[in-house]
């Protein structure tokens, strides 16, 4: 059995105003590549499929297109999908009446039983070639048994599965759209939507040494997940922010077999499972120029080393970080001038002010107390991300959270 691995796609990401339909369409065309070169059985692609619950005609368009051409290439191949939370559950699942016909499964709702429990059997999926998927979806409140912590109602949520899984001596594939425990995020990436303060981290016990192997998305690094070869991250096929750019993007190749002669990097049951790391090499480079924020001068004279030419959609995106003292108007002219002619796509000029320009220091319970909340989340905001400005939409909720605990 061989299974491929990907997740996270954000189809209709739109990146500093920069469509990436094309960056979309180079990964897709890479995969459908793979599929054949790997004579894979199964494609698993563990939500985040689109960027937004409302995806636009164009990316819904790019997503069917792909699940057409891979299928008329590869008959055999079973391709299973579940949402994630970018994803509208409902909408995913809308066409699978269709899909089945194509041998795509999609698996959004967690669904009930007429006497209202959760319909466990509707998300085991048998497997064509032998085995099974528990095809879990990204699980919002109410979808998952109660218990005494989200982590102990998904670790329920899997163990009930696989106590329904008829055949004990076949492989058992999971999927999950989830925050594990003792897995790596990207340094201040607002884009993966971590839970504040961990509330919502499942820890890895939740997959049983029962589970073959375990396919998450949500997390954009690929990553085994606390040191467990067989429950991973395959991260995104493209980077999603400039927290990312240093990311291996890629999808992961799983070969299960009985041969007791094969080298198995883990193992369950009588199973041996053979997992590689197939790295895409065809992003879109990200670059930050300085690497650490810079005088303006500096900041200009390396732009000049940039390389002329056309812009294309292979360009890099570039962010500019300018480290000042004071206000400079001229600034954002003179390194748009400075980026003229050269073959980059300028993505967002950062200006930094000096941290010994304003010394921070230590405020008592009671200067605490005296200051605007609001006014705090402002500037932790501001350092933690280079100086950016919190959203408008971030600052009305923070409001209005702040109102609610004052009343």
């Amino acid at each position: 059995m061989k299974i491929l691995h990907t997740a996270d796609w954000h189809l209709g990401h739109s990146f500093y105003e920069y469509d990436r339909k094309a960056e979309h369409l180079r990964f897709m065309a890479w995969l459908r590549d793979i599929t054949v070169k790997s004579n894979a059985d199964i494609l698993l692609i563990a939500g985040d499929i689109f960027d937004s619950p409302n995806p636009s005609a164009e990316s819904q368009k790019l997503y069917y297109s792909f699940l057409r051409d891979i299928t008329n290439e590869n008959p055999n191949l079973r391709i299973i999908i579940i949402a994630g939370n970018h994803d509208s559950a409902a909408r995913l699942e809308a066409p699978n009446p269709l899909l089945e016909n194509m041998n795509v499964t999609v698996r959004g709702i967690v669904k009930r039983t007429v006497d209202g429990d959760i319909d466990y059997d509707d998300l085991i999926v048998p497997l064509n070639i032998g085995g099974y998927c528990l095809t879990v979806p990204y699980l919002r409140h109410g979808d998952f048994p109660a218990t005494e912590s989200y982590s102990a109602s998904i670790k329920a949520m899997y163990d009930n599965l696989l106590e329904k899984v008829h055949d004990k001596a076949v492989p058992v594939i999971a999927m999950g759209h989830l925050q594990a425990t003792g897995s790596e995020i990207s340094e201040n990436d607002r884009s993966e939507r971590t839970i504040i303060g961990g509330l919502e981290c499942v820890s890895p016990e939740a997959f049983s040494d029962g589970i073959t192997y375990t396919a998450l998305g949500h997390l954009h690094r690929g990553q085994k997940v606390s040191g467990r070869e067989n429950v991973r991250y395959s991260g995104t096929p493209i980077p999603m922010s400039f927290a990312e750019k240093n990311n291996k993007h890629g999808i992961v190749l799983i070969g299960i077999t009985e041969d007791e002669k094969n080298t198995a990097t883990a193992r369950t049951g009588k199973y041996k499972i053979n997992i590689e790391r197939i790295e895409y090499d065809g992003c879109v480079k990200l670059i930050s120029i300085p690497k650490e924020p810079a005088p303006l001068s500096d900041v200009l004279n390396e732009i000049s080393s940039l390389p002329d030419g056309d812009i294309t959609d292979m360009s890099p995106f570039v962010e500019i970080k300018v480290l000042i003292t004071e206000p400079e108007p001229s600034m954002r002219h003179q390194i748009e001038n400075a980026l003229a002619g050269k073959s980059v796509r300028q993505a967002r000029i950062t200006a930094i002010m000096k941290e010994n320009e304003k010394e921070r220091k230590t405020l008592s319970i009671d200067e605490l107390c005296e200051t605007n909340p609001m006014d705090i989340a402002e500037d932790i905001f501001e350092r933690q991300y280079g100086g950016e400005k919190m959203p408008e939409a971030m600052k009305k909720l923070l409001h209005e959270v702040i109102q609610e605990v004052q009343v």
